[in-house]
């Protein structure tokens, strides 16, 4: 048997085993109720309303902490001897490159196709709403992180749902805390092996064929295939294996490039059309408002835009804080700031100049989607930057791996923490984890699985279910984090307190073996 027909097997029999369950579920958590002649999916207006609810609730602290998250990013307020693993920059990278990816090549392409141009300012207005919620969520995450007594750090929902309702609620918060735990780890372990795995790895190998021949050229084989997963699951193994230094090493120098990369790509295109920009801009403002052809007219672009960004940026999902509770700091709030500008690089920024990119090229892929309402996706992305650089899909090419790369290397640390909150952090437990996700990358590049990967989507949106419960119940505690730093920075400015913070009293954190 080839290899060819024993994955087309593989796929079969796997679809069709599942394809019941995910079925079932995907429409059990996207579950949509119309509204204005198009449908709402209730997950999407659970994370919008969380992000409105914590944006009131912090007082706009997404605009009003902006240039105080820039300042602990550079560094300003550091202090010697703080635990943790990673600096706040680091710790930034290595999160924004879980959530930076396809969706903000082709979610966007799809999100502008299917509700027009005035999709991107409702995809902007939610990225800002889910500043806040990011902030709640990573500040949870380092205040009841676990910082193990080789120096290691593990963080996320499923240590500070436990913890947190255990200091609101007592013992009942925290038999409560644990089962929402124990689930939360399932749903990113989940996620993690197929998700930011499996299908990061199966798309890049997929933009890699089309540009290098199709299926009849040189990686269009079984083989091609088969060597390009060896080669990705190498190169994952070996960083996985160096912890969340080493990721965070390769990701601050892996994100700057591809974001770097993309925008360089997008400002040409939108240079050269520079003429075109104050009526692009007028489109985008005016198909908020008044769009034509979307279904449910300016509710329909609005859930359309708000659905792509919260798909996008993650923020609420409880997915992020594992990444931030590595961070080398001394109060929680203070990466609770950093985190905040993820959503704004992710959505704000590079969502926003996909968009705009699309709407002024206007490549013949994008009218085409727009008159039957298809979707292109990444296709419509690489037209836009084909009508002024011809050559740039080999480029988009580049960005589209650096994204995957940086995706499945972060998801490798959050499932390798879910999987040790369920299993053990034990050294067999840790390597049989990172085996078993090398190999799901090299899977990844010969199977498709796209039942369980719908499966993952439906997974990872259920946490935001759970998450964002704790994240409400907690949130006096966030405000209390908020103020001690607030005041410490005051403190520091004035300077009363030395970078070595020996002039402030402050709580220890709890260390476990």
């Amino acid at each position: 048997m080839s290899l060819d027909s024993f994955t087309q097997s593989v796929d079969k029999a796997v679809s069709g085993f599942f394809e019941p369950i995910a079925g079932w579920l995907v429409e059990v958590v996207f579950y949509s109720v119309p509204v204005g002649g198009t449908d709402l999916p209730l997950i999407v207006a659970w994370l919008v309303v969380a992000g409105l609810v914590f944006t009131g609730w912090f007082g706009l602290v997404q605009v009003r902490k902006f240039k105080l998250a820039v300042d602990v990013v550079r560094g300003k307020y550091d202090e010697k001897g703080s635990a943790g693993e990673v600096n706040h920059f680091q710790a930034l990278t290595a999160a924004v490159s879980g959530t930076v990816g396809l969706g903000n090549i082709a979610g966007v392409a799809v999100a502008v196709s299917i509700g027009g141009p005035g999709a991107t300012f409702w995809m902007i207005l939610c990225g800002l709403l889910g500043m806040a919620t990011k902030f709640v969520e990573v500040t949870l995450g380092v205040k009841y992180r676990e910082v193990h007594a080789d120096g290691t750090v593990s963080g996320g929902p499923m240590h500070y749902l436990p913890k947190g309702l255990a200091d609101r609620f007592g013992a009942g918060g925290k038999k409560l805390g644990k089962v929402l735990a124990v689930l939360a780890s399932a749903m990113v372990l989940f996620f993690g092996l197929f998700g930011g795995n499996l299908f990061q790895v199966n798309q890049s190998y997929a933009q890699l064929v089309s540009v290098t021949g199709g299926e009849d050229g040189l990686m269009g084989s079984s083989a091609g295939a088969l060597f390009f997963g060896l080669l990705v699951a190498a190169l994952v193994g070996i960083v996985l294996l160096g912890g969340i230094r080493s990721i965070a090493n390769v990701t601050s120098k892996l994100v700057p490039a591809m974001a770097g990369i993309y925008i360089v790509g997008c400002l040409v295109v939108i240079l050269v059309n520079v003429t075109a920009v104050p009526s692009a801009i007028g489109t985008i403002i005016e198909g908020a408002f008044n769009p034509e052809g979307v279904a449910g007219g300016v509710l329909g672009a609005l859930i359309i835009g708000f659905k792509r960004a919260a798909f996008s940026n993650e923020a609420g999902l409880g997915s992020a804080p594992i990444a931030h509770s590595a961070v080398k700091t001394k109060h929680p709030a203070s990466e609770g700031l950093v985190a905040l500008l993820e959503p704004f690089i992710d959505t704000v920024i590079i969502c926003t100049m996909t968009a705009l990119t699309i709407v002024i090229a206007n490549p013949a892929s994008y009218a085409e989607a727009r008159s039957d309402q298809s979707i292109a996706g990444v296709t419509i992305t690489s037209d836009a930057f084909g009508t002024v650089l011809p050559w740039f899909p080999y480029i988009l090419t580049v960005a589209v791996m650096l994204f995957a790369i940086s995706t499945v290397l972060t998801w490798g640390y959050y499932g390798l923490k879910a999987w040790t909150y369920l299993f053990g952090r034990s050294k067999g437990s840790e390597l049989a984890y990172k085996v078993v996700y090398t190999v799901f990358a090299v899977a990844g590049s010969l199977l498709t699985l796209q039942t369980l990967i719908d499966m993952a989507d439906a997974v990872l949106f259920m946490l935001a279910v759970i998450n964002i419960i704790g994240l409400y119940l907690l949130a006096p505690i966030v405000k209390r984090e908020l103020h001690s730093f607030l005041a410490f920075v005051k403190k520091r400015d004035a300077g009363e307190i030395s970078d070595d913070g020996s002039d402030e009293d402050q709580e220890s954190v709890k260390t476990t073996v």
